[in-house]
């Protein structure tokens, strides 16, 4: 169980969990398996084990802009690491400056002496072997944990080659067998931990998902006694049910739900909607989000802790970017056979240019040393993990949640998607979308009086004539007199008439004939499967609307750039033939499948997968769940912060079609920068390897130094990490 906890304020704490461990790095890979298996051993304490890739925070782990103590186990520790590489680097760096004064090989070099006093011999070789133990120390112990594992990989190879220089070199002062390695030495460990420290620097800022999302939380909110006055307290301390008092400006300590007041609230960081959502009573409200209005918010805490939307979000983060996909599979076994390539290329180098220069000299060991580093695959095993870092933050500040990481890769790959319809592509409500009216009516004025008739109802209809009246902003008459008409609809007194509202039925009630316009109307918007209401006057019928459920403007959009991707889309309706057809032509989809009952919806995603097609399923995670599961894909729309949706791979918080469309821009990014890094990694060993077992040695007399070589190792993989960072730029947005 990994711990985040923000303590961003003077007092209180917050902590959020998340399942798994941090393997976002080599580094907390290593020491969550070393954990684990000294856990398995039965050794509880490994304090001393970890001090290495821990130091720097004195206070239970320190991180900056957290105030002391704050630890965010896992992903703070990319900043713990970055940390302890760069007191190492400076302390190693200092304490090189004396070994290459006085290494004879810099002396000669530059034509000068250095100064000689007594025990001046000593300065190389004791500064360096404080070097080699200091400054070696993080990868020295994180070889013992690869082997340990038994998965030998890139700090196995740096700590054989900073050992191998190190031994030969101390074997030089007792044994004439060469010159000494010491400047070399020094100045391999002090670019690997220079290397180091930008890597980890790079990853921090790659996996900030977690930390920006734990910056959210409040440490203390405006607690509401039961005599109505309000006192601080931690958020920590909050219970269900509790009161609290949310000022403007101030974030959500705990999910709840608005009981008294009307503010707008920003939702951004949790939701991706960019505007600010204005919260009433009985609204729900989201643990982390802003009162960005000008008005108070009293709210009934409904969820505190693990159970907030905001931790459950913050879990789902943590354990898709822990998880592995194919990808990081594929990159996984290639930098495990780069350890066994390298050994073996070192060993057989080796050997040859011992025989060459006929014995192991200094350029022998140059070599070999060269080739360990070199070899070394950190930007390999940095390809993927950073790109998933990136794509999960990227994601979720689009109101894109990922819960399997290799739905998010394959997405890409979908030739279609299928869409349900009611609730996705449409609102789920009632909805004017139509009105005709008689000659010498205007259809404004009709629909201005029909929404005062129906002002008094709660019927889904009436509610739909007001909303349609409140948007085109229309004044609307007095009215006296309101009747139901139990069956038929409704009946009111407008300017000393008698005026009616209701459908076919009402018609035939008072026997009031159509004009033909409407006539023409109501038999068109019969056969799209549309409900039709009319206005009926003392002199006739003077009004006609046509009522449905209605289509999302996003839905439009999206389905054309779906198209602009060379991805169909269908449509599932348990509607009539007639209700779906007309949404489909009025989207223009390719597709589509009425009257299907919600057990029979996987069956229609197999008839597709059956075609060879690539299905994506968008639905509802509930009602939809079995052909969400039986999808390649399964995408949760509407969940809003509910993460427990199990038959879905992605989740996306709000009721957006177009967000789908992110999604497959995403995924396809995301795999691009995959590629990119892998090649680079891959191709940077194939190229340096021969380069760093002197290829160039014979022919042209050139060899690479180990120290170049390092320069080259480090410079590749934060090239790697640069090029992730810079996927955090990808535009997701559908014009």
């Amino acid at each position: 169980m990994t711990t985040h906890v923000h303590n961003s304020h003077q007092s209180g704490s917050h902590e959020h969990t998340a399942d798994g461990p941090c393997t976002c790095c080599r580094i907390c890979e290593l020491q969550s398996q070393h954990e684990m298996h000294t856990a398995h051993e039965g050794h509880k304490e490994h304090a001393a084990t970890a001090s290495a890739a821990h130091e720097g925070h004195a206070a239970g782990g320190e991180h900056a802009g957290h105030g002391e103590g704050a630890e965010h186990k896992g992903y703070a520790n990319h900043a713990n690491h970055e940390i302890m590489f760069r007191n190492r680097f400076w302390v190693s760096l200092v304490l090189s400056i004396p070994v290459l004064i006085y290494s004879q090989a810099i002396q000669s070099w530059f034509n000068y002496t250095a100064p000689v006093f007594p025990g001046s011999q000593l300065i190389v070789p004791v500064l360096s072997t404080i070097i080699f133990f200091y400054g070696g120390l993080p990868f020295l112990r994180m070889a013992t944990w690869e082997l340990q594992a038994r998965k030998p990989a890139m700090m196995t190879l740096i700590s054989l080659a900073i050992t191998v220089a190190y031994v030969y070199s101390m074997a030089t002062i007792f044994w004439e067998i060469g010159e000494d390695f010491f400047w070399e030495l020094v100045t391999l460990i002090d670019i690997m931990l220079l290397g180091h420290w930008l890597e980890m620097r790079s990853i921090r800022q790659a996996s900030g998902a977690l930390d920006a999302l734990a910056k959210l939380m409040p440490d203390t909110a405006e607690f509401i006694q039961p005599d109505g006055k309000t006192v601080e307290k931690p958020a920590s301390e909050l219970q269900l049910n509790d009161m609290v008092l949310v000022r403007p400006g101030a974030a959500i300590p705990a999910d709840g739900v608005v009981v008294d007041g009307c503010s707008d609230v920003n939702e951004a960081m949790i939701t991706g909607e960019s505007r600010p959502v204005t919260k009433e009573v009985d609204d729900k409200v989201i643990a982390g989000t802003v009162n960005t209005g000008n008005s108070s918010l009293r709210v009934r805490v409904t969820a505190v802790g693990d159970d907030t939307a905001l931790s459950g979000i913050m879990r789902l983060v943590a354990e898709a970017q822990a998880s592995k996909s194919e990808t990081q599979l594929l990159a996984d076994k290639a930098a495990s056979f780069l350890f066994y390539a390298a050994v073996i290329a070192s060993l057989s180098a080796g050997v040859f240019w011992s025989f060459y220069f006929g014995g192991v000299t200094v350029q022998v060991i140059s070599i070999v040393v060269t080739i360990l580093i070199i070899a070394c695959p950190h930007a390999l095993g940095l390809a993927v993990p950073l790109v998933v870092a990136n794509t999960t933050a990227l994601g979720a500040k689009n109101g894109i949640l990922i819960r399997d990481r290799q739905a998010m890769e394959t997405a890409k790959d979908l030739n279609i998607i299928t869409f349900d319809k009611t609730g996705t592509l449409t609102k789920g409500e009632v909805g004017v979308v139509g009105v005709a009216a008689a000659e010498g009516m205007d259809a404004d004025e009709a629909l201005a009086i029909t929404a005062a008739v129906e002002g008094d109802s709660e019927h889904p209809i009436a509610r739909a004539i007001r909303h349609s009246a409140e948007e085109k902003q229309l004044d609307l008459p007095a009215i006296t007199d309101f009747e139901i008409l139990k069956g038929r609809g409704v009946q009111a007194a407008y300017e000393g008439t008698t005026v009616y509202v209701g459908g076919p039925r009402m018609l035939e009630f008072l026997e009031a004939d159509l004009p033909s316009n409407l006539a023409q109307f109501a038999q068109e918007s019969g056969e799209k499967g549309q409900s039709v209401i009319y206005l009926i006057q003392e002199h006739g019928v003077a009004a006609a609307f046509a009522l449905a459920d209605v289509i999302r403007e996003e839905s439009h959009k999206a389905v054309r750039a779906l198209h602009d991707m060379n991805v169909e889309v269908a449509m599932l309706t348990g509607d009539s033939r007639d209700v779906a057809k007309a949404v489909a032509e009025e989207l223009g989809i390719d597709q589509y499948f009425a009257e299907v009952l919600p057990a029979d919806k996987d069956k229609k995603v197999m008839e597709l997968q059956a075609q060879g097609k690539r299905v994506g399923m968008v639905g509802d995670g509930v009602n939809d769940a079995p052909a969400l599961t039986r999808a390649d894909i399964g995408i949760a729309i509407g969940s809003g912060t509910d993460v427990a949706v199990e038959s879905a791979g992605l989740i996306l918080v709000q009721s957006n079609p177009l967000d789908v469309v992110k999604i497959l821009k995403l995924s396809i990014a995301s795999y691009r920068k995959q590629l990119q890094n892998i090649w680079w990694g891959a191709g940077y060993n194939i190229v340096m390897i021969p380069l760093a077992a002197g290829i160039l040695v014979i022919p042209f007399g050139f060899f690479v130094p180990p120290a170049l070589g390092a320069v080259f190792m480090s410079l590749s993989t934060i090239i790697v990490a640069i090029n992730a960072q810079t996927l955090r730029r990808v535009n997701l947005s559908v014009s």
